[in-house]
């Protein structure tokens, strides 16, 4: 079962279970899978891959608006984006431990043959596309500087 049909199955879940931010959260996913599925230029299609990119991106929107809403003194808010972020997590694959991301990052250095913090940029295009869904741009692009420090 792809993650488009365990969404829709999910969501019957929530309904019956009365699960409101459970629902919320899946209605939000199915929502941008589907935009993604009928978007100009797709065969119709929603790969697992394009779909986790999707979950990654709004495990981000959602972190963000609630450190957002802390900030402006709305806990309630921030607490109902957390909880969405929770059901949302339960799609991703578990993230890479850091010695597993530090031994990948290491294996791809060698083979593009990097030797410095000017060949970043060819470490770091191998490496998002080996590393998508397992680990955030953002600590593989922290751990490929240090490793090439």
């Amino acid at each position: 079962m792809n993650l488009f049909d365990q969404v829709s199955e999910d969501i019957k879940k929530a309904m019956l279970a009365k699960d409101k931010v459970a629902l919320d959260a899946l209605r939000g996913i199915k929502k941008e899978f589907l935009e993604a599925k009928t978007a100009k230029g797709t065969d119709g299609e929603l790969h697992d891959d394009v779909a986790l990119k999707i979950l990654q991106k709004m495990v981000k929107q959602r972190k963000e608006s609630a450190e957002m809403y802390v900030a402006a003194g709305r806990q309630e808010l921030a607490d109902n984006e957390l909880a969405q972020v929770k059901i949302i997590e339960q799609y991703l694959p578990q993230p890479m431990s850091e010695e597993e991301l530090t031994a990948t990052l290491k294996a791809i250095i060698t083979q593009v043959g990097a030797s410095g913090p000017q060949d970043m940029g060819k470490v770091m295009g191998i490496a998002t596309k080996q590393l998508a869904g397992k680990a955030e741009g953002k600590a593989i692009s922290m751990k490929v500087k240090e490793l090439l420090a």
